[in-house]
């Protein structure tokens, strides 16, 4: 191939269809610290299907307990309408028989329409890891193909280092793939396993398999991450002429991960306008996204394109400020294509704009003194180590103060923490509290003094002060703390750092966050709990 990528545009034709192959439930569950329920793989295997994607790569059939349960419920439970159900598995054994071929009987017995095989398309790998010889590695792929196609299935080969394989013996490469077409395989999946191919090579190798193959079978492309060029090099095989893109969702998979199908969906039918969800599908992919992860238990990346919380996010002042007069000054797409939204960060670095933007989010009526004094206050507060683009809930406050209000609900009289070691070697901690709860003076309002031991001082306060105020507030029963994080500022100064205190809080109806700094962690945790109650009392159900 002679002409760079990006000058080629013979290929972008927004007629084309790729298919979306998802390898989450296989693949995806390779990586460290993620492992899954047969529950946890029915429910993302809904929510592929709710997606849109074509093929659903459900496991390997006989290879553990787990994926045995999987397939058999998957047949009864789930009723895809319009994604396909794969089996997973690979070729019969060197020298072996298919007809008692373990592997390939266990396929048949999943009962799914179209099966894949992994094959060795590397001649090393045949040679050293199989032990056998290049006639038998074919036959392999003969076999095993012609086996399971006679038996009605559609068959995939994931042709397993393609790419290293073509670069040291093209020859048998490409005899892996003629072995695979003959005997009726509908696609050709063309993998980087060790994922250390770049762009450039996999447009040139794929370009050289499809003029071989041409319209005999489809050209798939399944791409490990390893080098990061996972999207990159699946979007130069489509532009070679690949029709079938592998990939798990948010790129989950061993060692670096795979190909990102998040990202390489939006940007095939986005960018290259070519059909790879049905029709109105792709605004789901930010939820599903979502979705998955927590099934997964496994965080979302933040700045993960298209579907992280912080992929429309803006933070400096002069971007927010543009985005004012014109939305797509700067996002390369319309998030709500995704699914996804535009969010406007508050820190240290917002101007104008962003706090008026911000005011009329939360339905704030804010002047222009108000606004300079949110402002003013936000810089200064950042500097002492806040972060408000964490603290959604202490931001509202402030400008909320900023605007002259004042919450009305109680006021702190003093705080105590006592930490006694027992004799026992155990510590207790004992937390007392002095509240006034109501508006106006001592004569109306009411002065309540609680003391409540806890766990820690955190658990202390906070089971003090809700009980100075369960009888005036009895919602607050609803408000729980989710989440308790601190970060130790400033190391340098040992003990005496700057702390700063984040929690989460949520009724179950919504979920918030505050923050406290200060060089005493007692303090800095005091005003994150305090400012969580009150804007647990300020945006109570109903």
């Amino acid at each position: 191939m002679n002409t760079p990528l990006h000058d080629d545009t013979s290929h972008h034709d927004t007629s084309r269809r790729v298919e979306v192959f998802d390898t989450t439930l296989r693949d995806g569950l390779q990586v460290e610290g993620v492992s899954a329920t047969v529950d946890d793989k029915l429910r993302i295997a809904e929510q592929l299907d709710h997606l849109g994607v074509h093929y659903i790569e459900g496991g390997w059939p006989g290879a553990n307990p787990k994926d045995i349960e999987f397939f058999q419920r998957a047949l009864n439970e789930l009723h895809l309408t319009t994604s396909t159900m794969v089996a997973f598995g690979s070729t019969r054994r060197p020298r072996g028989k298919v007809d008692d071929d373990t592997t390939l009987r266990n396929l048949l017995d999943a009962n799914t329409s179209a099966v894949c095989i992994v094959a060795k398309s590397w001649d090393y790998h045949v040679l050293e890891a199989l032990q056998t010889t290049l006639d038998e590695g074919a036959a392999m792929i003969a076999d095993s193909v012609h086996f399971l196609h006679a038996n009605g299935r559609r068959v995939m080969v994931d042709l397993e280092h393609f790419f290293d394989g073509y670069k040291r013996n093209p020859e048998f490469a490409l005899r892996a793939i003629e072995a695979a077409v003959v005997n009726g395989a509908s696609h050709l999946v063309l993998c980087d396993t060790n994922g250390g191919s770049l762009p450039h090579e996999v447009a040139q190798i794929v370009t050289d398999v499809q003029r071989v193959v041409g319209t005999d079978a489809v050209i798939g492309i399944h791409c490990h991450d390893d080098t990061g060029c996972a999207v990159a090099n699946s979007m130069a095989a489509v532009l070679a002429g690949a029709g079938h893109v592998q990939g798990t969702l948010n790129g989950l998979g061993e060692r670096t991960g795979n190909c990102n199908l998040t990202t390489v969906i939006p940007n095939l039918q986005l960018k290259l306008g070519m059909q790879c969800l049905p029709e109105g599908r792709l605004e789901r992919l930010t939820s599903v996204s979502k979705h998955v992860a927590e099934v997964l238990n496994r965080p979302l990346n933040p700045q993960a394109p298209y579907v992280g919380t912080s992929a429309f996010a803006h933070k400096a002042g002069l971007h927010v400020s543009a985005i004012k007069r014109a939305k797509d000054a700067y996002e390369h797409v319309d998030p709500e294509l995704v699914g996804n939204g535009t969010r406007f960060v508050v820190s240290e670095m917002a101007g104008r704009a962003t706090m008026e933007i911000k005011a009329q989010e939360l339905g704030l009526a804010m002047d222009g003194p108000a606004v300079n004094q949110v402002i003013d206050d936000l810089k200064r507060l950042e500097h002492e180590g806040y972060h408000f683009e964490a603290a959604d809930a202490s931001l509202e406050l402030l400008m909320r103060r900023s605007s002259g209000w004042e919450q009305s609900f109680f006021r702190v009289e003093s705080m105590r923490v006592i930490t006694d070691e027992l004799p026992s070697g155990d510590f207790t901690t004992e937390a007392t509290v002095k509240v006034w709860v109501g508006e106006g003076d001592a004569a109306t309002a009411q002065r309540h003094v609680f003391t409540a031991e806890g766990n820690g001082p955190v658990n202390a306060i906070d089971t003090a002060l809700r009980n100075a105020l369960r009888v005036a507030f009895p919602e607050l029963d609803r408000v729980h703390l989710t989440d308790y994080k601190v970060r130790i500022l400033d190391g340098a100064t040992a003990t005496g750092a700057i702390t700063r205190v984040l929690i989460d809080f949520s009724n179950g109806e919504r979920t918030w966050t505050t923050i406290g700094v200060s060089s005493n962690i007692i303090e800095a945790s005091w005003r994150a709990l305090e400012e969580g109650l009150v804007y647990g009392l300020l945006h109570q159900p109903g």
